[in-house]
């Protein structure tokens, strides 16, 4: 039984993801912290991320599968812990409902292009979304403009 399950969920992310692993290939390829947050929609710890001090300019990618989904301008600072954006770029990212909390539902958001778990969205952000799109650091690989990288 377990074999059709694994199955059935491989067939999924071949249809659903255009980018798209066996989970021994993404455990190999994303290292065991990236793993368990993008394929099995970990957290890390609050405040562990350098992401959260970087302030050049620059885009943030997908750590599974490099797609560009934040720009340096969108990042703030929430002082929440984690790295934090307004807003994200349009088209590369995907919402499901989270239930992992007792008696609370969030939102969750994944990378459209491999289903990756970036983290969290809340409506609790600065103007002029007022979205605070809370990301674990992990989940994203940070690429500088070639001006700032200097």
């Amino acid at each position: 039984m377990m074999d059709r399950l694994a199955f059935l969920g491989t067939l999924l992310a071949v249809v659903a993801y255009p980018v798209h692993h066996s989970d021994a290939d993404w455990q190999k390829i994303l290292g065991p912290d990236r793993y368990v947050i993008l394929r099995q929609n970990g957290t890390e710890p609050a405040w562990s991320s350098p992401l959260i001090t970087e302030h050049r300019a620059g885009v943030y990618n997908c750590a599974g599968c490099n797609l560009e989904l934040f720009t340096s301008a969108m990042k703030y600072d929430s002082n929440d812990g984690w790295p934090s954006f307004f807003t994200v770029i349009p088209g590369t990212t995907l919402t499901s409902a989270d239930y992992d909390l007792p008696g609370e539902e969030r939102t969750e958001v994944h990378c459209r292009r491999c289903g990756g778990h970036l983290g969290h969205i809340f409506d609790d952000g600065p103007p002029p979304t007022h979205k605070r799109y809370c990301i674990d650091g992990l989940a994203l690989i940070f690429q500088p403009s070639p001006k700032s990288s200097g």
